[in-house]
């Protein structure tokens, strides 16, 4: 087993671990599961789901990234395994940082859950960045439109600009602490571009390269 995929593996273990503690000492039989914008509790589930569905996801996702890249069609996620490694190693720290915020919370500490997230979010989303023009063409990781999909001059292309903006997108989450009237219409705005923006340049890049073939792409032809 890869390195990177032990450390994971252990962060997935620390995680059941510090679910097993929790449970047998934050008393009563719901925990907080939820707050709102203004970081506020508006939603309380079961003690057992509140504090057993982190880990039982985590286990899932490692079993699922674990898998990913033998059954890539492309065969193509073992050209940035050391890449794509990192990347799951920060997913399950960034889950870990996460449940520890809403363990420490139910454990009766008081802060504003939605500002200890945002700093999580903010370098989660710069660290893509920083992978995004590493990863090559494949099924699972990156951002997949049929265009990127079908070319990997598209995919480039797409990862390249994709990388830019999940930078400058953490950076404004960063910034977005200091203007907490905005930030939810900063998020919003992320996200939009992000889905809607790169799923419309991969189109637009597309058919830009007309019938221009690459014996790397599938077709380019209309």
């Amino acid at each position: 087993m890869r390195k990177m995929t032990v450390w994971s593996l252990v962060i997935v273990i620390l995680i059941f671990a510090v679910a097993v503690y929790a449970y047998f000492q934050i008393p009563g039989g719901e925990v907080a599961s939820h707050w709102n914008s203004a970081g506020e509790i508006n939603n309380y589930i079961s003690k057992f789901w509140g504090l057993f569905l982190v880990p039982i996801i985590s286990l899932v996702l490692f079993l699922i990234f674990l898998a990913l890249p033998s059954i890539d069609p492309l065969k193509n996620i073992e050209s940035f395994r050391k890449y794509y490694d990192s990347f799951v190693l920060i997913i399950f720290i960034f889950l870990l940082y996460i449940y520890l915020l809403v363990v420490s919370f139910n454990f009766g500490y008081e802060f504003n859950m939605f500002h200890g997230m945002i700093p999580a979010i903010a370098i989660l989303f710069f660290y893509i960045g920083v992978i995004c023009k590493k990863l090559k063409r494949n099924w699972f990781i990156g951002i997949r439109t049929p265009w990127t999909l079908s070319s990997d001059v598209v995919w480039e292309k797409t990862h390249v600009l994709g990388s830019w903006l999940f930078k400058i997108f953490g950076v404004l989450l960063l910034v977005g602490m200091f203007f907490e009237d905005y930030l939810t219409w900063i998020i919003l705005a992320m996200i939009v571009i992000l889905i809607v923006g790169l799923f419309l340049y991969s189109y637009i890049i597309y058919r830009k390269m007309g019938c221009k073939k690459s014996k790397k792409d599938i077709s380019l032809c209309r």
